[in-house]
């Protein structure tokens, strides 16, 4: 088990660096130390090893605990744009995910449990009343991971993601205003600064 972790960060390193075309298997290799017997008892290909990294992308981040509701999906929102600058193996799975057509894949998992996981904390903000009646949380949990994707990718390019934290901020300074009333919206922090070094 130690050895398949060190192939599979050892691989998270070289796909964030190279791309899934421009990694290959020698390039991990060398960068873990193991042989290719050792390699491919683990893993029997690059595109296996690919879809490892990419599908254990929730495994490589632990979520900022808190009560359920709006203040809590809006730390995990600036938690994980932390996660993308500091975190290779989420940085890796991220990148793969985004870039997976290289694979020949057409995989919504990944944004499937992001969606999952941001619908749960909608519902708790609507039991609470936090929430417009008028809002379909389940709809807008697929829009928020959808525009956090663009926004994340926007990021990169351009600044490779050193301004990620003020973007997420702008996202939810427009999209507050159309899930809450304004007396809600008073009690949240979407400073950037203050969220991330809560997180």
């Amino acid at each position: 088990m130690r050895t398949r972790e060190a192939i599979l960060y050892a691989a998270a390193e070289v796909f964030d660096e190279c791309g899934y075309s421009g990694a290959s298997i020698s390039k991990i290799m060398k960068r873990v130390g193991v042989t290719q017997g050792g390699m491919y008892f683990h893993f029997k290909s690059k595109e296996l090893l690919a879809h490892a990294v990419m599908a254990s992308q929730q495994d490589f981040v632990q979520l900022p605990s808190g009560e359920d509701g709006l203040q809590r999906l809006i730390d995990m929102t600036f938690h994980l744009a932390s996660e993308l600058k500091n975190n290779v193996l989420f940085r890796a799975s991220v990148r793969l995910a985004v870039e997976q057509g290289e694979l020949g894949n057409r995989d919504d998992t990944a944004y499937q449990e992001w969606v999952e996981q941001f619908h749960t904390q909608l519902l708790a903000a609507q039991r609470g009343g936090e929430v417009r009646a008028d809002v379909d949380v389940q709809e807008f949990a697929t829009v928020l991971v959808g525009a956090y994707t663009g926004t994340q990718i926007f990021s990169n390019a351009a600044t490779h993601r050193e301004d990620l934290p003020q973007r997420v901020s702008a996202l939810w300074r427009y999209f507050l205003p159309a899930l809450t009333d304004p007396q809600t919206r008073q009690g949240l922090r979407v400073e950037p600064g203050v969220r991330t070094a809560a997180a």
